[in-house]
Formats: C-alpha cells, structure tokens, sequence
C-alpha cells in the first residue's frame, strides 16, 4: 500500500473548486488537470474533451482514473467496504494491526471516498454541464447524471448527510444535505436522465459525433443506459424500503414499469466499467502486486458450505504449505499486533493465478451493477407487494442464481435444489480463537411455505454470493437487511462505538472537514442524528431501529 500525499486543506477546497469560485480558480485549474488531463479550453470540434470528462467520472465510481496506482481505490472501498462486507480481509498488520479491519478506524483513510466524490465525479460532470451539453444535446448530459447519481449514492451510502444539492452554486459555504434530500434529488435526476434518454431513442437524431468512444460502459448505446437508470433506481429504492415505503414502492413501481424502458435483464447489459489503455483494475493490482487483500471467511464458508461451483471462479486456493490447496478466507479482524504479513497472506486470494484461465486480470472490467442483481431486486420487490416485478418470487430467486452462474460460466443442475447446505463453520488454521460457529441456517432451496423474513433471508444471500466483488453494494444491502449472517469481527478496537454484532454502519466524516469546514460539517452531524462514529446508522438504514 502506498499512502497519498496529501493537499492541505482539500476538504475546505474541494467543494469551492466544483463551484469554480474566482478566489480558486487557479487550484480548480490544478485538480481539474491533474485528475483529467485537460482544461476546458480544449473541448473543441472533435469533442474529445467532452470524452475525457466523462470517462474520468466513469472510472471513479471505483476509482481507477489515476492509471497504475491503485491506492485511491484500496482507500475509497478496498480497506473499508470490501472488507465490512464479508468479501475481503488483508493480511497486511497496517498500523502495527489497530485500523479499519478491527474496527480502529483510521483518519488518514476515510475521506477518501468522499474526495474521490467531489474531485473525480462531481467536478468533470460540473465541467461538462458548464459547456451546454444538457442544452446541446441532452442525451449526453443523461449518461453523465446516471453517471453522477450512481457515483455520489455511494458517497451518501458511506457517510450519510453530504454536500449535494448546492454543490456547483457560488456561494461562501456548501451546506449539508439530509440522506433523505439526497435520496429524493437522485430521483429527480434520474427522471430527467431517463426522460431525455426516451425522446433520444424516440427521435432517433444522430449526434454529430461518435458518442461510443466516449463511454466506457456501453458504447454509446443509449437503450442500455435507460435499463440501467431504471436499474438503479430500482435500486435505490429498495434501499429506503425500511424507512420510506411509500416512495420506495412509487420510485420501484417506476423503474419496473415496463413502458419506461425496461431493467437489466442479461449480463449483456451488466454495468461494467471498461479498463483501457494503461489503467488496471485496481481490486486485481493490490491482490497480486501489493498482495494487500485476500478473500474473507465469510464468503469462502459460504461458498464451501453450500458447495457452489462459483467458488473456482472467485478464489485461488491457499499455497500455505501447512494447509495447502484449500479455500479457506481471513476471517474479518483476525489479524493483530501479534502477527506479520506472512501468517495470512497464503489464504485463499482472488482468482488470479488458479485454474487454467483465471477469471481475474489486471484487464477485467470494474463491475458495478449485474443482471443477477436486478433479478434479486424483483424478487425482494415481490416480497414487498410492489407490482411489474414479472415474476413470482421464487421465479425471480431463481432467474437470478441462474443468471450469476451463466456471468461466470458455471453450472450445477442440482444447485437450486439443495435444502440440507448451509454456511460451513469457520477454523482458521493459524489461530483457533478466530474460530467460530455457523451463523445462519438458511439454505438454497426456495421454501414458498416459509416466512417473508425466510424468503428474503434467502433472497439477499443469494444476492450478496452473486454481486461479488463489488464490496460497496454488498455492505449496503448487509446494512439495511442484516443479511447475510457474516461472521463478527474477531477483535474490535472501536472503544465501545461500534456494537460486535451489529457491525459498523457507517465511515466517520474525513477528519479535514473538522479542521477546515468545521461550522458545516457539524451541522452534517446533526442531520446525521448520532455521534460522528462508526456504529450509528444512516437514515435509511432503519430496520432494527
């Protein structure tokens, strides 16, 4: 891991830089170039720099903008995420072993996500919608609002109460936006996104250049953006399902409405962020030349104990020699002061080296939304009672294992049958203290005569299993549903702020903001109704509240 340098002040900066104040025009400038390469006065005919803002909003919902240096990304999801959402663990002692994977949150870590929200989403789309492209041609400015609400949703997902709705505005402070606000603006949006996407496709008008080298993600094709803005909303909508039933089933009900384009249906449309040129994948760079993430006990009992062919596709074996050739993960907070990298770091890591063809590359795209996610969305959105889901609820179970298989090229006609599997109890081979017990009895069958909490326990399992590696989506749904059971950290050195079993909810605002913007970050705090710490909840985040 490296450890970016970082610019005094930038949290102060940040938002003022997005306005494009007078008195920081010459750092707006300076962020602007050095996260995108150009300046606004090189949008010319050819529109390249249209392209190059957007591409750079594209690669930093997972940030990999930067090129060959993943270390915005281990910052942004990698160390927090990932690892809280049962997928990955390091085993790597960072900070003499007190950090995030023991709940000993670090500062210096956690405002990555938000800079990474402002510096590299916010600003380029603020860029470009600053040369009329809504006004020319609003197609465009579509992609880039999807691009925007599917960006910042993690942000707000992360810390709560954000800078949202006035960013961009001329004014001395940015104030705070409720996540409820927020929530509700990412709806808005999208209807103005998916209303200029429909007479798009409607009118059929060719733009006057070649929108497809510009995106990333689907080649300018601009049905797939409208299935994935119905998608995601679908998405966030079930979020709030817990704490806004009205408009969640409103906001779901909209996005399945068949008459509005459609969801994500086939991996064909999975939202997978290209890697091109230079750039690697930076998930795949820290597991092979860092070596700075492996897989968690979590995901490899499930996967042992339900016998899922997936397995061979997610993970490498061990090379431990004194347990070699096994799947076996690091459970969450087992590595402490006592240990030293090389304990851990024979686990079980991506698939990157096992199997004739690994499925993992420095060249594999960045996933972000799937057609097996989707699926499980309508299965929950039945469960709900929402209408246009397509499906019974066990169908859409269903269709969503066998669309996650199909992703990954895998197949097991027994699978879906299984009624006996569960998760496999976890034995850590190099410490039996982090041993523990299996924490769920749920298994694969569908049981149409269990309970709705059965059935969505269930549901969200399979989701969690099918949406690997993106690590954010999966601690937001373990979140709001608790499922599924992940095993508890095995060492927390939260000081009594973050409940073992209830698990963090949430990052801290970056310390910066205390330092530099201290009158409205505190306001931040009070829209967020708890401590500034890492076990109180987000608005949405209301289940067990």
């Amino acid at each position: 891991m490296k450890f970016p340098n970082k610019v005094k002040g930038v949290w102060a900066l940040m938002l003022m830089l997005v306005a494009g104040f007078t008195a920081c025009t010459k750092n707006f400038e300076k962020y602007n170039t050095d996260n995108t390469g150009i300046s606004g006065s090189e949008l010319g005919p050819d529109f390249n720099g249209l392209g190059l803002f957007l591409k750079s909003a594209q690669m930093s919902i997972i940030n990999f903008s930067g090129g060959g240096d993943p270390n915005s990304y281990q910052l942004q999801q990698n160390l927090n995420a990932d690892i809280f959402s049962g997928y990955f663990m390091s085993a790597t002692p960072f900070a003499s072993g007190i950090n995030n994977t023991n709940y000993a949150l670090v500062n210096g870590w956690n405002g990555e996500t938000y800079k990474v929200g402002y510096l590299n989403i916010m600003s380029p789309i603020m860029k470009l919608k600053a040369t009329g492209i809504e006004q020319n041609y609003p197609a465009v400015w579509a992609v880039a609002l999807i691009v925007k609400v599917a960006g910042m949703s993690r942000v707000t997902d992360v810390y709560g109460p954000i800078p949202y709705s006035h960013v961009g505005e001329n004014a001395p402070t940015i104030p705070y936006d409720s996540q409820q606000d927020i929530y509700k603006r990412f709806f808005l949006e999208l209807d103005t996104a998916t209303q200029y996407l429909q007479a798009q496709l409607t009118s059929g008008k060719a733009l006057p250049f070649d929108f497809g080298q510009f995106d990333l993600v689907y080649g300018g094709n601009f049905a797939q953006w409208l299935r994935f803005a119905n998608s995601l909303r679908l998405r966030l909508a079930t979020h709030i399902n817990y704490v806004d039933k009205a408009t969640a089933k409103t906001e779901g009900e909209k996005a399945l409405n068949p008459a509005n384009g459609g969801v994500i249906s086939d991996n064909s449309d999975n939202m997978n962020v290209k890697i091109t040129g230079s750039f690697t994948n930076p998930l795949v760079f820290i597991a092979t030349d860092w070596a700075d993430i492996r897989i968690n006990a979590s995901l490899a009992c499930f996967l042992n104990g339900y016998k899922d062919p997936r397995i061979s596709k997610y993970l490498d074996k061990s090379t431990d020699p004194s347990f070699p050739s096994q799947y076996i993960g690091i459970r969450v907070g087992g590595v402490t002061s006592n240990n030293v990298k090389d304990d851990y770091v024979k686990y079980s890591n991506l698939n990157v080296s096992d199997g004739a063809s690994p499925f993992f590359s420095k060249k594999t795209s960045v996933q972000l939304m799937t057609a097996a996610e989707v699926y499980f969305l309508r299965a929950e959105a039945t469960l709900n009672g929402w209408a246009n889901t397509g499906g019974s609820a066990q169908q859409l179970y269903e269709q969503g294992v066998s669309t996650s298989f199909a992703q990954w090229g895998v197949s097991d006609a027994t699978y879906l049958n299984n009624d006996t599997s569960i998760i496999a109890r976890y034995v850590d081979p190099k410490n039996h203290s982090n041993d523990t017990i299996s924490p769920s009895k749920i298994t694969i069958k569908w049981n149409e005569g269990g309970s709705t909490e059965e059935k969505l326990e269930r549901v969200i399992t399979q989701k969690w299993i099918a949406m690997f590696p993106e690590g954010q989506e999966a601690w937001t749904e373990f979140r709001r549903t608790g499922y599924p059971q992940i095993f508890p950290v095995a060492h927390n050195n939260s000081g009594g702020t973050i409940n073992t079993t209830v698990q963090i909810r949430r990052l801290p605002f970056p310390q910066n903001e205390y330092t530099t913007n201290p009158a409205t970050v505190a306001d931040g705090v009070k829209l967020l109704g708890g401590p500034d710490n890492g076990g109180t909840k987000l608005w949405w985040d209301a289940k067990n509240k």
